[in-house]
């Protein structure tokens, strides 16, 4: 399966530590990981919300995981039918990061 994850500068670089091959453990106050289905939705995080941030830009990463793992989480609809996106328990991230195929992209930047 092909998610995208909308990210900030400081996120971004953390991926880039890890050779584009995974995202970083979330803060004590994000119990959740939320990539989301598709790049219209991942654009307008990063747009909207990213770019609120310090240095004033969102970046949008596309990665492909392996389906027969991330299809023990359930589709979450959190606006109308484009604000699709799977909540991935903290705890779970590193093995979510185990099952990223290949390299995470940046394919879109705003600022």
């Amino acid at each position: 399966m092909i998610l995208f994850r909308p990210v900030g500068t400081t996120e971004l670089n953390f991926i880039k530590q890890s050779n584009y091959t995974e995202f970083p453990p979330r803060l004590p106050e994000q119990p959740i990981f939320y990539p989301v289905l598709n790049e219209e939705y991942a654009c307008e995080i990063a747009e909207k919300w990213n770019t609120k941030t310090s240095d004033g830009k969102g970046y949008v990463t596309r990665f492909t995981i392996d389906d027969s793992y991330i299809g023990q989480f359930d589709v979450h609809i959190v606006g109308n039918h484009v604000h699709q996106e799977l909540w991935i328990p903290a705890e779970e991230l590193s093995t979510f990061n185990s099952h990223i195929i290949g390299l995470i992209e940046v394919i879109r930047e705003f600022g």
